[in-house]
């Protein structure tokens, strides 16, 4: 905990109250045991109580579950990171007590099942034991009817006691939580949690409660990366997607599944990747931006589609949730590799644009830049976020839904005359016209996948392919022309530049803070916009003498990251290097600041 003062404490015997800033509790356990659903209310009650929040999960890629954590970091003030150290660790098995106890910084609170549980003797006086016979309580709090199950809710009652977390809150969140189902079921989730909350626990030091927020009054939204994807898909006009579950991008499917026909929309489940793509750009074709999405296999297997689309000109959303890859992989683990696939995958020339949000809160708002750019643009976009974001819990402003939400209908306006692939539009941008749209010269242009002359009919002469090749070419040109160049995170000089994408950002900027206030020179650039680049990047590594690229892939034949490539291949700047990993895991900020030690000493 940081920034602790200590209170009076006004009852003899019992723990001293500590004021702190901020909360860094790690949940180790079997995932069955419902490990999320802890750390999931102590996010949304953060959410709901104005604190900044962020969270990072580990779950078994296995069906029958397995070892799992969830870790919560709640503060009165910023969050960047999920933290790299806990300050307290809730431990339900030994396995979990042994993977888990080195996370927990010197001194930290461990809490733990005694009924599975015999802590270590050589670690008794380096970290806080405080044991509690969890399994044993919970059954005795719901009359044994279903033995340990709960004991996730009892836990949660523990946590909320010693954190002085706001009861009522909680309790609405059980009864949202449960609320559908059997009222017993809701009714033993609040004994556990009151049992848990009663439990007078012995050998507690301190209990803890947080200064006010600095968000204090704003209305704020908690919610995890893949529902502020599919919200911003609602939010951008999109009515139809089409998908094929996967592990991480199977929860925006079913959110579409359920929300879309609310506002006239459909969402289909096909038969593979291979329909799913195909019906999403036939839907496009029908006038209005479609959405489909997958993980990395799936994207490979949408592949001849993607190049159907761009060569085509048809504007569709495809989202890919990186995964550990390749094949099946580390299916419930964080990797960045997709981005060689997103950017260059397919056959031909098929240029195409790829953005990759960094955030929870801009995964909403760029499902809807990326929508409005295929449409702009008339050209397939790939949406790249990552299972880090994707099973992420943050709390942002709740967004202005009169100004983002629009409605992007056809429009079946009569037109003089219409080619969808004008060579002598400026830039080479043109929209095709809906299906249906009266056209008075009664030339109406067909769509094809074969190379075709400017109403779509096919034509292969090798003038004709140059000429298209150019026009689907030179509108990506335009788009890197009109794109913001990014902000620095720091000073614009100095001596490392770390630059990131997708959900390494909070780690970086948490590095360069950390490192600025020792005097260190070192400052972040972000990219959102990976395909096409913006352009005035290398105006910003030249004030830089390191620029090193952070990112969650392996560093290939060459030593370079897949980033770190680009970026090396677009500007031929041999000071651009990467440090990279591929453990499944997110970065932590003291990994990231030994590497750059190492690359710069």
């Amino acid at each position: 905990m940081s920034d602790s003062t200590v209170a009076p404490t006004p009852v003899p015997n019992s723990p001293r109250v500590s004021q702190v800033s901020e909360a860094v509790i790690r949940i180790a356990g079997n995932s069955q045991d419902g490990i999320q659903a802890i750390g999931g209310f102590l996010a949304r009650l953060a959410g709901r109580s104005e604190q900044e929040v962020m969270t990072f999960m580990t779950i078994p890629a296995t069906i029958s579950g397995g070892p799992s954590i969830f870790q919560v970091r709640m503060s009165s003030g910023e969050v960047l990171s999920a933290g790299d150290e806990a300050d307290l660790l809730l431990c339900f098995y030994d396995h979990s007590y042994a993977s888990h106890i080195g996370s927990l910084k010197k001194g930290g609170i461990v809490l733990y099942d005694s009924d599975h549980v015999k802590p270590k003797e050589e670690l008794l006086t380096m970290y806080h034991h405080v044991g509690v016979p969890i399994s044993s309580l919970t059954v005795e709090a719901i009359g044994g009817t279903g033995r340990d199950k709960g004991k996730n809710i009892y836990a949660l009652g523990l946590l909320a006691r010693m954190f002085d977390l706001n009861v009522p809150k909680l309790t609405k969140l059980i009864d949202e939580r449960f609320g559908g189902k059997d009222p017993t079921i809701v009714q033993n989730a609040l004994d556990c949690f009151n049992s848990g909350y009663g439990h007078q626990v012995q050998g507690l030091l301190e209990s803890f409660q947080f200064h006010p927020s600095e968000n204090a009054g704003r209305a704020q939204v908690v919610m995890s990366g893949n529902e502020a994807l599919g919200y911003g898909i609602l939010a951008a006009g999109v009515r139809f997607g089409a998908g094929y579950p996967i592990t991480p991008w199977s929860d925006i499917m079913e959110l579409l599944r359920r929300e879309l026909p609310k506002y006239g929309g459909t969402f289909v489940q096909t038969e593979d990747e291979i329909a799913a793509i195909s019906m999403a750009i036939g839907a496009s074709y029908g006038g209005r931006v479609a959405v489909t999405g997958s993980s990395g296999p799936g994207v490979s297997l949408k592949t001849e589609a993607l190049g159907w689309a761009s060569m085509a000109e048809m504007p569709v959303v495809i989202i890919d949730v990186q995964r550990g890859g390749p094949s099946t992989g580390m299916p419930t683990s964080v990797e960045q590799s997709d981005l060689n696939i997103a950017v260059f995958g397919g056959h031909g020339d098929s240029p195409r644009v790829v953005l990759a949000p960094s955030s929870v809160e801009d995964c909403f708002y760029t499902a809807i830049e990326a929508v409005n750019i295929a449409r702009k643009y008339s050209t397939p976009v790939l949406l790249l976020t990552d299972q880090g974001i994707a099973t992420r819990i943050e709390a942002f402003p709740y967004p202005d839904l009169e100004k983002v939400c629009q409605d992007i209908s056809p429009d079946l306006t009569p037109v003089v005359d219409h080619k969808p692939y004008d060579l002598s539009a400026p830039d080479g941008i043109t929209r095709h016209v809906a299906p249906g749209t009266r056209i008075a010269s009664g030339k109406y242009p067909v769509v094809t996948g074969l190379e075709h002359n400017e109403l779509g009919h096919p034509g292969g002469s090798g003038k004709n392919h140059m000429d298209m090749n150019a026009k689907r070419r030179n509108k990506l040109r335009k788009l890197a022309e009109e794109l913001p160049v990014p902000q620095v995170y720091g000073a614009s000089e100095g001596h490392v530049l770390l630059v990131g994408w997708g959900s390494s950002k909070g780690p970086i900027e948490e590095a360069v803070k950390q490192s600025r206030k020792h005097g260190e020179a070192i400052s972040s650039l972000h990219l959102k916009h990976l395909n096409p680049l913006p352009n005035g990047l290398e105006k910003i590594f030249s004030g830089f003498t390191h620029v090193i690229v952070v990112e969650l892939n392996d560093e290939g034949l060459y030593g370079y990251g897949q980033l770190c490539t680009v970026l090396r291949a677009r500007y031929c700047d041999p000071r651009i290097r990467a440090v990279t990993k591929t453990d499944g895991l997110t970065w932590k900020v003291k990994e990231i600041l030994q590497h750059v030690l190492t690359l710069t000493k």
